[in-house]
């Protein structure tokens, strides 16, 4: 989950990493006000979850109140690279001697934390990196011993910074690292970390990518997404906790547990199918979510059959038919469906299906072929 400059920049503050003063704002009026409260100098800063706003045009210079307020005008409502401008970060203009890059990222090759530093920052970064690897300095950090003083100290003297500045970047980069671990994060960036002409290290823009399997330690995640940016079932699926990924088949998935998920979708594959989706509802599925997995499915335009195979472990076949009904009777659905119960309860949840125009399987290979021929238009006499 990738955080706004401004939700990085606030934990950033948290955990001792000086940032530039300013507000967040939707209201180009009120961009006027928070520059005057700023002395008038400000820079409007689009927050969009894209790359490359300055190059857009999604991040200018104020020199007054009446500026900031036409600035903010012009980014609100703007679109970066398919995201819509909502918000605009309001901050002190600083006045820059010189542009650094520091982040910590996950390398999942030496399966550690990285420290990645360069002398070197700003909007081309990513150009500096290709053209020139050795402006680029990777220290790799032992996950139980955690990021120590010395190695912070060879990056300040690799990146040539002058020694008066040593115990200020020490105090950012220990923070940066705090809230990497605290935040659950697998990139926490500072692009630029600049040295002022008042002589300050500040972090003028911050990146955070957050692991939300993590939500349950972090309350707060919740907060910090943007439904605007979500699509429905995304919504859904955070809501009920299950796996759901869309494809570009024809057949509607509903399974319960990931490593069925995934066999269920090789075998229509294997028979001449395509799966619509990856779907794993997870073990201990209650007739709620079953219900929320179906209208996830129906509501894809795309599908023209659904199979659903429930294995009974910890999930009841009895409460996953509930589900199954549920659906029936709440979305009428006009495709048809395969279900297949197994394990746990499966005679009761079957009894319960009984009179449905839904197509029984006993099988998991029955179940891929029927969905097979049912998305082929075979088994339209199934619909009511």
């Amino acid at each position: 989950m990738r955080l706004y400059e401004y939700h990085s920049k606030k934990i950033f503050q948290q955990y001792g990493i000086p940032i530039a003063k300013g507000r967040l704002t939707t209201s180009a009026c009120e961009a006027k006000q928070i520059a005057a409260d700023l002395g008038g100098n400000v820079v409007i800063k689009a927050q969009v979850l894209a790359t490359g706003r300055g190059r857009a045009g999604g991040i200018r210079l104020a020199k007054s109140p009446q500026e900031a307020e036409e600035q903010a005008a012009n980014v609100l409502g703007m679109e970066i690279k398919g995201y819509p401008v909502r918000k605009v970060l309001v901050d002190e203009a600083i006045a820059i001697d010189r542009e650094m890059y520091v982040a910590i990222i996950i390398d999942w090759i030496a399966k550690k934390p990285v420290l990645i530093t360069s002398a070197e920052g700003g909007t081309y970064i990513e150009e500096i990196a290709q053209q020139s690897p050795e402006k680029i300095k990777k220290i790799a950090i032992d996950p139980v011993i955690g990021l120590r003083e010395y190695q912070i100290r060879e990056t300040a003297a690799y990146m040539d910074l002058p020694r008066e500045y040593w115990r200020a970047f020490n105090q950012i980069v220990q923070g940066l690292w705090q809230a990497f671990i605290v935040m659950d994060a697998s990139l926490a960036e500072i692009n630029p970390l600049v040295v002022s002409s008042d002589h300050r290290l500040i972090a003028l823009d911050g990146k955070m990518i957050v692991d939300d399997n993590a939500s349950f330690r972090h309350p707060e995640f919740p907060e910090m997404l943007d439904p605007d940016l979500m699509f429905p079932e995304e919504t859904e699926t955070r809501k009920y906790r299950f796996s759901y990924l869309k494809l570009d088949g024809n057949i509607g998935c509903l399974v319960n547990g990931a490593g069925l998920a995934m066999s269920i979708m090789d075998t229509i594959r294997l028979y001449g199918g395509a799966p619509a989706n990856f779907m794993d509802i997870g073990g201990g599925a209650s007739a709620d979510k079953v219900l929320s997995a179906c209208k996830i499915i129906y509501s894809d335009p795309d599908v023209k059959a659904v199979l659903i195979n429930i294995f009974g472990g910890l999930t009841h076949c009895d409460e996953a038919a509930e589900g199954i009904l549920r659906a029936l009777e709440e979305i009428h659905p006009r495709v048809p469906t395969i279900v297949r119960l197994a394990g746990t309860n499966a005679g009761l949840g079957l009894k319960l299906l009984k009179g449905t125009h839904l197509i029984i399987a006993e099988t998991l290979l029955e179940g891929v072929h029927k969905s097979i021929a049912a998305a082929k238009g075979e088994w339209n006499e199934h619909i009511d």
